[in-house]
């Protein structure tokens, strides 16, 4: 009981910052005037990506046998894990994190340029940047609390010193 509510914790975490990425990334792309790079393009799908998940993973972690198998859940969360770790990765190495108050730097950087108020657009991406990373910490912890899940989901494997399995049929010196 105590990991799942550890788990649906971290949805709601993961749900957050999702929409969040969501909602600046989508302005931000709104806002463009002559197309986006393919950096900020890849951090919406990732996002698209995380609320399609999050239509399964939510109601998975309210009962681990709504999953249809445990595994399923794991690579999801590894899935969503590895898009944000990434998203946040390349847009931040495309942002380079400058001020956003320097002329020169605004021009010159592909994810800011491209939009009439080229400052906003910057501060729309680093905050991305950071919500990005806020996310991928929530699909990792997550991926480590489904691995937990699908193993108590799945029973005890092994067998007790007297060949029985806990739960199961007890052996004729049991009867």
């Amino acid at each position: 009981m105590g990991l799942r509510v550890v788990q649906l914790g971290l949805r709601a975490w993961q749900f957050l910052w999702t929409l969040l990425i969501m909602a600046l990334v989508g302005n931000m792309i709104a806002e463009a005037f002559s197309g986006n790079p393919s950096t900020v393009n890849y951090a919406i799908y990732v996002a698209v990506f995380s609320m399609f998940s999050l239509i399964y993973l939510i109601p998975a972690s309210f009962n681990i046998n709504w999953a249809g198998h445990p595994i399923i859940m794991i690579v999801i969360d590894a899935l969503n894990c590895i898009f944000f770790f990434c998203a946040a990765i390349a847009l931040a190495a495309k942002l380079g994190c400058h001020s956003c108050n320097k002329k020169d730097y605004l021009r010159s950087n592909e994810i800011t340029n491209g939009s009439n108020n080229m400052t906003k657009r910057c501060r729309e991406a680093q905050a991305s940047v950071a919500f990005l990373w806020f996310a991928w910490a929530g699909y990792l912890a997550s991926t480590a609390v489904s691995v937990f899940l699908s193993r108590s989901a799945a029973g005890p494997s092994r067998t007790s010193r007297s060949g029985s399995r806990r739960g199961g049929r007890p052996n004729m010196t049991q009867v």
